[in-house]
């Protein structure tokens, strides 16, 4: 029974395991391709069908040519063989026998001639139209053909046999490719759309955003908190309420208050408006209710001021909620579009933050996917390296939240 029962709960856990595996697949997938595209060569984006990992052409140098060949799998006489490109679009005319039309024999146009010569073709009835004859050779003999059509193919050369040739359709054929990686789509990226000076723009504005917003969220949640004043609760009302204003309703009085002072097209309009926020000061207040009244009571009796007490008794306390503030305020700093596009000149490329200078980068390069999704690899990078670093604190923060009351 205890063996039945043991075999059953690795079965259960191990269908579980599987069913989140599979899951976090799906999850991780649309990053993963995000990594891989951005290492790709151009021509790979558009390979068809899709492949998550990128691939590059193998090339081979052979003698009498000056510049390495590309490699192509083709079949010859029932062999696969590695064969270079040598020549392009080479006219192969497509002939028969009008006697048996079904069995068609390819070769280049310059191979044939006209039977009969160029100036006195003979001429054949097939389907009730005259169609002119080609000397054709066919197994070393000579016949006499029409043409019933007309491609282009590649002539290839096998790398360890130059004597064996052969003509094959060269957009059908399967080039010889290996696993690699081109880091080089970063620096095009950066060298395109000036990103180096957006993403320095980006980290000044996005840190100067998180350094006041805990700033400005630690005094006043330490005010609301634990200083007495009169109308408190109902200023702190009134301060949460702005919480529930739209965003979409701000933007034109705040625009006009940008014109009015000059910084329009300037980066302080991207840091000073944000500095403030209802919701940080709401949850550093909420934390330093959870203070016991004792600790600082006491530290009041020796003496200590109102910012030492903060400084040294309640922010050390409130790492984990200050770690989670910092966590959200960056993503939303970094991440922030639709402010930066409204109040920073779409030509003035000094003050561009990095989802502007992205949405530009899509257009200019809406035919390289790879560098698009560079791009797009360096603004998510960032955040996500510093949400994984700070999960500890957050996942503290959320767990203490609901310990304590």
């Amino acid at each position: 029974m205890q063996k039945s029962y043991k075999r059953s709960n690795w079965i259960a856990n191990g269908l579980a395991y599987i069913a989140l595996t599979v899951f976090a697949f799906i999850m991780l997938f649309p990053f993963l391709y995000m990594i891989f595209t951005s290492l790709k060569f151009p021509k790979d984006t558009f390979n068809y069908p899709p492949r998550l990992l990128p691939y590059e052409p193998v090339f081979a140098s052979l003698p009498g040519y000056d510049k390495p060949l590309p490699l192509y799998n083709i079949e010859v006489d029932g062999v696969k063989r590695q064969m270079a490109l040598v020549e392009e679009n080479i006219k192969v005319g497509i002939f028969a026998d009008p006697k048996a039309p079904e069995v068609t024999y390819q070769r280049p146009l310059s191979e044939v001639t006209p039977t009969g010569g160029a100036e006195n073709p003979q001429m054949v009835m097939v389907d009730g139209k005259e169609q002119p004859l080609y000397d054709v050779v066919v197994d070393g003999q000579t016949r006499a053909l029409i043409q019933v059509g007309q491609t282009a193919l590649g002539r290839f050369v096998d790398v360890e046999d130059g004597s064996i040739t052969t003509l094959a359709n060269v957009r059908l054929s399967k080039p010889v490719e290996k696993l690699t990686a081109r880091p080089q789509n970063y620096s095009e990226v950066f060298a395109l759309q000036n990103i180096d000076r957006s993403l320095t723009n980006t980290f000044l504005v996005t840190l100067l955003v998180v350094a006041g917003q805990l700033t400005t969220s630690v005094l006043g949640g330490y005010a609301f908190a634990r200083l007495r004043f009169p109308g408190r609760n109902q200023l702190f009302l009134l301060y949460l309420g702005t919480i529930m204003i739209p965003f979409v309703v701000l933007i034109i009085p705040l625009y006009q208050l940008m014109v009015l002072i000059g910084w329009v097209d300037r980066l302080a309009s991207l840091i000073i408006p944000w500095i403030f926020t209802a919701y940080g000061t709401f949850m550093m207040r909420q934390f330093f209710i959870t203070v016991p009244r004792e600790i600082e009571e006491a530290a009041l009796m020796d003496g200590a001021s109102r910012l030492q007490i903060l400084w040294r008794i309640f922010l050390p306390a409130a790492a984990p909620a200050l770690a989670t503030q910092a966590t959200f305020t960056f993503l939303y700093a970094w991440n922030s579009f639709f402010w930066p596009l409204v109040v920073i000149n779409t030509g003035n490329y000094n003050n561009h933050v990095l989802t502007l200078s992205l949405n530009m980068l899509r257009g200019r390069a809406a035919d390289s996917p790879n560098l698009v999704l560079a791009g797009a690899a360096i603004s998510i990078l960032p955040p996500m390296i510093l949400f994984i670093l700070g999960q500890r604190f957050f996942i503290e923060s959320a767990m203490s939240s609901g310990v304590k009351g």
